[in-house]
């Protein structure tokens, strides 16, 4: 009889190491949000990879940082819980980028009570592959790795091997959840960083990071899907660069939002969008309460 084998995988490293593309690639479905900016992701997402042979669960994180606010902190606090009692960590690596004191310190943060493979990412931008073997002398001085795959998430090279590496890994055991189970995302957060994407990539600067979005109601029809959502934001220029000349921007947002939101929910849908100054909300911890995907479990069904 073929082992069958189930576990925790927590995937961490440094900010826009491309942790969420990894993620999205490995489950093959669009589970995290992605931009240019670093700290895109707020909290860990659970995504599950179920195969003939394993069932593997997910989780992404934010990147290893310095937490300068209350935000901040909580989001190491994420960081340091999905490193806890995890089956495996994969830690992603730039290879586009020397090992610098930050690196260190973030390696440092792993529990060397738990297996972790160096996942050294980037790898379709280096013409010279050789130029990845000091990179990962200097990696194994810091930790000892039981495994190092290079891959490009962005490409989804090298991910078969790494799902093998994975699996073997893990404990014998059975399917943790349903074959068609996805993640633990409900679909409201899902919607809300859906918007939040659209944000940071039409934006840049001091928006993206000061910005935070709350779905205030989630009509369902069989057809149609009514969603009115709330971005918030710190300062009043920075509402004036979100709303944009005669609306223009946010305009442009709420439609490339809702395009996507149409595909994940493969039913039409009729966004609104508002934008509110909340100065400091970043320290408020109501606030952040509110905008933590576990305060919305039970709003909608998680995807399956």
């Amino acid at each position: 009889m073929a082992v069958h084998r189930a576990g925790f995988v927590s995937i961490a490293g440094r900010p826009n190491a491309g942790k969420s593309t990894l993620l999205n690639a490995l489950i093959g479905e669009k589970l995290a949000i992605t931009a240019p900016q670093a700290q895109t992701t707020r909290t860990s997402i659970q995504g599950v990879l179920t195969t003939p042979d394993a069932q593997i669960v997910f989780l992404d994180t934010p990147g290893i940082h310095k937490s300068d606010t209350l935000f901040n902190r909580r989001m190491m606090s994420t960081v340091r819980g999905a490193l806890e009692d995890r089956d495996l960590v994969l830690y992603l690596a730039d290879v586009t980028k020397p090992v610098t004191e930050e690196d260190e310190h973030a390696v440092s943060a792993l529990n060397k009570s738990a297996p972790a493979v160096l996942v050294l990412n980037k790898i379709d931008r280096m013409e010279d592959k050789r130029q990845m073997l000091p990179l990962i002398q200097r990696y194994q001085e810091l930790f000892p790795w039981v495994a190092s795959v290079p891959v490009s998430a962005r490409r989804a090279d090298g991910l078969d091997e790494l799902k093998r590496v994975i699996t073997a890994h893990l404990p014998e055991g059975p399917a943790l959840f349903p074959e068609d189970y996805l993640t633990d995302q409900p679909m409201r957060f899902l919607a809300a960083e859906i918007i939040r994407e659209r944000i940071l990539h039409a934006t840049h600067e001091e928006v993206p990071h000061a910005v935070a979005v709350l779905i205030d109601t989630w009509e369902e029809s069989p057809r149609l899907v009514r969603i009115a959502a709330t971005i918030h934001v710190e300062r009043p220029g920075q509402k004036t660069i979100l709303i944009g000349a005669k609306g223009q921007m946010l305009k442009k947002i709420g439609s490339e939002a809702r395009q996507e939101l149409e595909r994940l929910l493969d039913r039409k849908v009729f966004l609104s969008l508002f934008v509110k100054v909340k100065p400091n909300w970043r320290e408020d911890p109501e606030f952040l309460k509110a905008i933590d995907y576990r305060a919305m479990v039970g709003s909608e069904d998680s995807p399956k």
